[in-house]
């Protein structure tokens, strides 16, 4: 019997300290909406990406999934080729191949969007595992969803494929947008540890080569890569990653001056009622703006969701459907 009590008596503390820890968390989640700093009403810094007292920006997430099959060429030609939207970011992700080639991909694998599971049999098919030449092999329009719920390039092989629907390199895909001085960029590097860093290495030299090194910001969910781009390309724009934007949503709860921490982003990239922690509020954005950080939300296909946003002062949605967010967002504008 008293060893039954010592056990209940453990228990009932245990979840004493469970239901206190919960009720701190919850009480810090809601106390992330009560403004910590004035309204920012004007920003007269030098972050090109703080826009809030203009347009926010429109940025095509993977060049617009929705729209087109996500990081193809044909994604990036039907945002460019639009006449009844705009888009003013393209972001789009960045794998390297196994024979050192940087090109566009989100997911590690092939299999979610082409039919590599067909062309090389098996499943979780490793970009780093196949040479740039047999991934470009591949239909990666071949699981793309039309907003009508056709799969109209499914099936396509061989010589049936068109060039715009295969995989593209960072190569490919800058050169044809060199013309656009119109456009910012956002690129995600994939790839963590040695091969994120080697990565990091070939895309600042195209940055450079193309001269786009300061109309894009470049991000990552590895702390080793951004630690790495820290440390050997400080001129680098980046974005926080998931560490970093879980200190500064702490440091904003409890006000810290974060002049003092001398921070190595620029731009806040964020999802909006994601997560347990809701960051869509105007108190995140005021706070990020009077330190001179950008906020950019993603990935927001939602029209309310959008509208709320911009309400509260977001720089840039980053949605898979641009033409959705234009409507929203500047559908009385007239170009």
């Amino acid at each position: 019997m008293k060893r039954l009590n010592k056990r209940i008596k453990g228990l009932l503390i245990a979840l004493t300290v469970l239901a206190s820890c919960v009720a701190v968390f919850v009480g810090l989640c809601l106390s992330s909406g009560i403004p910590k700093v004035d309204p920012v009403t004007h920003y007269d810094g030098d972050n090109p990406y703080i826009v809030f007292d203009e347009e926010a920006q429109i940025s095509a997430h993977r060049a617009g999934g929705a729209l087109a099959p996500e990081n193809t060429m044909m994604a990036f030609e039907t945002c460019l080729n639009a006449t009844d939207y705009r888009v003013d970011i393209l972001e789009f992700d960045l794998h390297l191949s196994k024979d050192g080639v940087l090109f566009l991909l989100h997911d590690d694998t092939l299999d979610r969007t082409s039919d590599a599971r067909e062309r090389f049999g098996g499943k979780n098919i490793k970009a780093s595992d196949k040479t740039f030449s047999e991934i470009k092999s591949l239909n990666m329009g071949e699981n793309y969803c039309a907003p009508d719920g056709s799969y109209p390039y499914r099936g396509l092989r061989g010589d049936e494929i068109p060039a715009n629907l295969r995989a593209v390199s960072l190569d490919e895909i800058l050169t044809m947008l060199r013309p656009r001085r119109d456009l910012d960029f956002i690129i995600e590097i994939k790839d963590g540890k040695e091969v994120g860093k080697k990565a990091a290495d070939l895309l600042y030299r195209k940055l450079c080569d193309y001269d786009i090194l300061e109309r894009t910001v470049v991000g990552t969910f590895h702390g080793e890569v951004s630690r790495y781009l820290d440390e050997k390309y400080p001129d680098i724009i980046r974005s926080a990653g998931i560490g970093e934007v879980l200190e500064f949503y702490f440091c904003s709860i409890f006000n810290v001056d974060l002049d003092k921490k001398d921070l190595p982003y620029e731009v806040l990239q964020i999802p909006y009622d994601a997560f347990v922690i809701n960051l869509g509020k105007k108190a995140i954005v005021d706070y990020a703006h009077h330190y001179g950080l950008a906020v950019q939300y993603w990935t927001i296909n939602d029209p309310d969701d959008i509208a709320y946003l911009v309400s509260i002062g977001a720089d840039a949605v980053i949605t898979d459907d641009p033409a959705a967010a234009y409507r929203v967002m500047r559908g009385n504008a007239s170009d």
